[in-house]
């Protein structure tokens, strides 16, 4: 397993303090909870992932989605199995819409 950090500072939408779970960690898949922290405005991203070595595509996936939502005191805690730029996407933007609901 690798262990990866990214943060986030500055951003502007702060989302409701009760957290958030989707996605399961099966073959090709991951999961990714979301929850509201005291972070100084940041948004704090942390991926565990049996994928070794693709750190510089994580970081761009975390970047775009950051760039998209602007989420400040954030925290985000990714378990994953594999999953592709597209799927980590997808239940990211599941996480954020759901933590948002009728707010967007």
């Amino acid at each position: 397993m690798e262990t990866l950090n990214f943060r986030f500072d500055s951003g502007q939408r702060k989302l409701k303090p009760a957290p958030e779970l989707v996605g399961v960690v099966s073959s090709g898949n991951l999961e990714v909870l979301i929850e509201a922290a005291p972070l100084n405005g940041a948004c704090a991203i942390e991926i565990k992932t049996a994928a070794r070595g693709f750190g510089a595509i994580w970081e761009a996936v975390m970047t775009d989605f950051q760039q998209r939502w602007q989420l400040a005191d954030t925290r985000i805690s990714i378990n994953d199995m594999g999953a592709t730029p597209a799927v980590v996407s997808l239940r990211l933007d599941q996480a954020v819409e759901a933590m948002l609901g009728d707010a967007k």
